[in-house]
Order: C-alpha cells, then structure tokens, then sequence
C-alpha cells in the first residue's frame, strides 16, 4: 500500500486536466458512496464527465441485491476491452457491494482483465492510495476490507446544490433468508447523533432544502450503540433546524416500526409525507421462511396507523415475486394485501438467488411460473397507481423541481413532499425551487401540472 508522501507528491500534476466517469446501480446508499468517490476524485485533480468514453478513470460502483444488476456490470466492463487495448493508459475500476463477496471479485479477477483496480464499501478512503499504487506498480490492485475504516465518513460530493443524502447508518442485522446486503455491508453500526445533527446544519446553512436520510434499516438506529437515541428522537431534532425545508428517510423495516415514530412524522410539517414499508409478501409462511418478524395483519395494522395519523400520506413498497416456498395461494394473498392497502407505487422483483443467503439453497420456481404471477401482480398494482394519482388532479401542490424532463426539454420534472414525480412546465432558472403547481393530467407514474402563484 502506498504510504510515502513523496509518492503523493510526484503525481502532484499528473491528474490535472484528466477525467472521471462513475456509473452507480443500485440503491440511494451507492448513490452516496459514489458522491463519496467522486469527492476523493476530484481532490486528486480528476474533473467529472458524463461522457465515459472521454474518462481517463472509469468506475462501475456495484449492487448485489439482484443478479440483473450484475450482469448488466459484466456486459458494461465487457464493452470496454477494446477501449482498453487502444487506451492501455485508461483506467478502468469496481467498487461497490459486489466486490464485497468473494464470487463476484473472483469472476472480475479472472475473466475481466482489463479492470485495474477493485475495492469494496469499507475502504473507499483507500481509493486515492489504489490509484497511486496502480500507477507506480502498473500492476492491477485488489483491496478488499472486512471491516470499516476508522472516521470512513469522509465528505463528498452531493448530486445537487439543493438535495443531500446524510447517512445515518450503516449495515444490516436482519439477515433476512433472500438478502445479501449483511453480508456485504456488514452488521449494523449508528454514527453519533451529535455528528449527523451538525452535517445536516452544516447542509442547510449552505443552502440544501431537502436532506434524506439514509440507512438499511433506520428504524434501528441506535439500537446497539453507546450513546442513548432512538430514532424517532434523532429525526424530531434534525427537523427542527431552522431553515430545513424538507426532510426525508429510507429504508423502514415493519418489524421496528413505532408509534413514536408516527407521531413525529405528523407533528413536524418539514418531515415528508411519504413512507417506503417494504412488504415482501403477503404470506404469513413466506414471511416468516423469508426472517421478516411480522406478519400481513401486523403489516396491515401499521398501515392503519400511518394513514389515521396522516391520512394524505403516501406509502411505498417493495414485493418479491417467486420466493422459492411461494405457492399459488400464498401469491394470492399476496395480490390480497395489494388490494386492501392501495399502494402509492412499487418496486417489484422476481425473486434472484443470492449466493451464500439461506434462500439461495432452496430450489427455485419454475421460470414460467415466476413470470406469470410477476405479470399478474402488476396487472394488480398499476390500477391502483393510476388511482392514486387520479386523486391530484385539480390539486395544488408543492414541487421540488430537481431537472429537466427526461422526454421533453420545455418540461421541468420534481416531486411532491409525498414524492409524486411531477412535470411541469417552467423555466431552467426554477430548478432547485419549490413551487406551486395545480396538476392537470396524471398516469400511473407521474403527474403533470401548471405553476401558479
């Protein structure tokens, strides 16, 4: 490992004018490790381009939650052997949570030559010593840790000058039986409350409106730590900073889920109005082989009291489809809970063994069968979407307007503090402002509107 300062000092120019490029999948927690990488980057001189044929360091930052995600990194980095070969002096790196498992790192090691340097989410602070280390010994670089890094929260750099993500947390103890996640982000660990209260004043004298927080499972916060604070505490607090407008979190597990919880989302107007309850599914048999602590009807009580406390709260959700003990009836009620809790949006799978999980040894579902209630489920889901929104139209709401539109260029795109995607037409100036908009039309997916005063 590089250590000697003189090293550091030696490559003083060599990384002016040179360019990165990083491509992140997976959830908001990647999202900020690479808003982390991207920091240690530029502090070594590199400046970004969103063109990745222009990048002289190009990094892949990885998800291993689903198999998808990892065939798409290995057709990515495939595509770039030839580039490689005309560019030798090119480089081309991985990170992320796949690299934290041996299988994956294996495969890039050996049937990915052209990768130059890999490293995991418990070293990023390494990065700029693996670079280093790289180009001195010209030699590929594989540094992989166990454990975390003593102070490994380190800045970065944020998506936006108005939207942050503060993390909160990091690992897992559910071990839920599908997941891999503790395995590759290791087991539960709180930051101080004194710390996060201060990056998120620091955040909203610099001018950001909306802060999420984030965490595996924030709903366990602080729940093996020294210090005492709960997490229904810490967010009562960050609330109320002078100045915060908007205040988001992610991810809540059901079987932590407070009353106390409930009661500061509704006194404090600055909290989003919006909550991602991952279900699952909607077998209490499923459940419990899948390690979720809860059952439909406890789900379906939290539900309840989520939507008396708040009734215009808006609730999110996350379905795996063909868990392998996953029998037609147990499906069913799965569309049953569907049904009776009307969900907001969304994210559905089909369930993907992850190697090393306690589910990856069970005998999956035919592939047809898996599809089929995949396409029945939505056929159940979007319906109710297209409720959902159907409820805005001639309502005014508040819209954080964050870019332009994907698919047309007059249109500005934003959400609601229920996080409704909004477009709306408005000039290029109003990104990064909350206005008014009086929505007109709506899909299952989005809502589109006029500004007004």
């Amino acid at each position: 490992m590089i250590e000697d300062k003189k090293i550091f000092e030696k490559y003083n120019d060599f990384f002016k004018g040179k360019k990165y490029n990083i491509t992140t999948f997976g959830c908001q927690m990647n999202e900020h490790d690479s808003e982390r990488i991207s920091f240690l980057l530029e502090k070594l001189g590199y400046t970004k381009t969103d063109d990745r044929s222009k990048a002289d360091f190009i990094l892949f930052n990885t998800c291993l939650v689903r198999e998808n995600a990892e065939l798409k990194l290995y057709g990515q980095i495939g595509s770039l052997k030839k580039i490689k070969q005309e560019h030798p002096d090119k480089i081309i790196s991985v990170s992320g949570c796949m690299m934290q498992t041996t299988d994956a790192r294996k495969i890039i090691e050996e049937k990915y030559k052209n990768v130059d340097i890999v490293f995991g989410t418990k070293n990023i602070n390494k990065l700029p010593k693996l670079i280093l280390e790289y180009l001195e010994t010209g030699k590929r670089v594989f540094d992989v840790s166990t454990e975390y890094e003593l102070n490994d929260f380190v800045e970065y750099n944020n998506k936006n000058n108005f939207q942050a993500y503060v993390n909160i947390m990091r690992g897992c103890d559910n071990f839920c039986s599908y997941c891999i996640v503790p395995y590759a982000r290791g087991r539960e660990e709180s930051r101080r409350p004194s710390d996060i209260i201060e990056e998120c004043n620091s955040l909203v004298e610099r001018g950001f409106k909306e802060i999420t927080l984030l965490g595996q499972n924030v709903n366990s916060y602080g729940n093996k730590s020294k210090f005492n604070a709960s997490f229904p505490e810490l967010l009562d607090k960050i609330a109320n900073i002078n100045g915060l407008e908007r205040l988001r979190f992610i991810s809540s597990h059901p079987k932590d889920l407070t009353k106390d919880l409930i009661d500061v989302m509704k006194k404090n107007n600055n909290i989003c109005k919006s909550f991602h309850l991952p279900l699952q599914s909607g077998s209490d048999k499923v459940l419990n082989e899948m390690n979720r602590h809860y059952t439909s009807e406890k789900y379906l009580e939290l539900v309840k009291m989520l939507r008396n406390s708040m009734p215009d709260i808006s609730i999110t959700t996350d379905i795996i489809v063909g868990y392998p003990t996953e029998t037609e009836e147990d499906f069913l009620q799965t569309l049953e809970i569907c049904k009776k809790v009307e969900f907001d949006s969304a994210f559905t799978f089909e369930y993907s063994p992850r190697p090393g999980t306690r589910a990856s040894k069970l005998k999956s579902l035919e592939k047809e069968i898996v599809q089929d209630r995949f396409e029945r489920l939505l056929n159940v889901l979007y319906p109710i979407f297209n409720k959902k929104n159907k409820e805005y139209l001639g309502k005014t709401v508040q819209v954080l307007l964050e870019e332009k539109s994907k698919n047309d260029s007059e249109m500005l795109s934003g959400r609601t503090d229920t996080n409704k995607l909004v477009h709306v037409k408005a000039p290029i100036s109003k990104i990064g402002e909350i206005v008014n908009v009086k929505i007109k039309k709506h899909t299952s997916f989005t809502l589109e509107g006029d500004m007004v005063d």
